[in-house]
């Protein structure tokens, strides 16, 4: 009687050791391959929704507070931004195609031609260049190391790892122009390699102060035709 159950045991060990004892048969990523991956990733989707937001940016710094909207890779920006002048924190909506910045700023009519970069901020389409935008600082990043990995996401159904390491200066003016120095850098992407949250930590304005920007992004996909106004 003792046969037929040491035979069947021994078939389910056979076979469990055979699938690698029941274990992902994903093979293990460096923080080096998930960060190309992540780049790859951001570089052919179509378009996606982005968020800013900031943190220790002095009340007397004329910079960027925050933004949100939707990028293409057209390139082109459709949304709004929060910027800090003067002590007052206005939020205008932009449209950034064709290389040119469109605002509609306060106590002015209509839309106008601006320089970003003299309140502090970016051309928000450069932000998907595939060369200086946002995938580009993945693969800039240094000494990445891999941390922990928790569920998150719309109904907790994302697989979430974080990696960390030192963005160059170069790269982190995607984010502030001004940006002294490297910045320290947390990078949050999914399991399938999609980049979903950036954490960036350094002196963005040369005041010896230290601002932390946090970077959103989701809705992978996503389409727009976004044209001058």
């Amino acid at each position: 009687m003792r046969r037929p159950v040491l035979a069947a045991l021994a078939a389910a060990l056979l076979l469990a050791g055979c699938s690698g004892g029941g274990g992902s048969d994903k093979p293990t990523l460096t923080p080096d391959k998930v960060m190309a991956l992540a780049k790859a990733k951001l570089d052919e989707t179509s378009g996606v929704h982005f968020t800013l937001d900031s943190k220790n940016v002095d009340a007397s710094t004329t910079g960027l507070l925050s933004a949100q909207g939707v990028l293409t890779h057209a390139p082109a920006f459709d949304g709004k931004i929060v910027v800090q002048v003067a002590g007052l924190k206005p939020e205008v909506p932009v449209i950034a195609v064709d290389g040119k910045v469109y605002a509609q700023l306060p106590l002015t009519t209509g839309w106008q031609d601006i320089n970003p970069a003299d309140y502090g901020a970016p051309d928000p389409a450069a932000l998907m260049s595939p060369d200086h935008g946002l995938s580009s600082m993945l693969t800039a990043t240094t000494g990445l190391k891999k941390g922990k990995t928790v569920r998150g996401g719309a109904g907790n159904k994302e697989i979430l790892t974080s990696y960390s390491g030192t963005l160059p200066a170069s790269s982190a003016a995607v984010i502030v122009p001004t940006v002294k120095g490297d910045v320290d850098a947390t990078y949050t992407v999914t399991d399938d390699h999609e980049l979903r949250q950036a954490v960036l930590t350094g002196d963005f304005y040369g005041t010896g102060n230290t601002e932390t920007y946090t970077v959103t992004v989701d809705q992978y996909g996503t389409e727009k035709d976004i044209k001058a106004p």
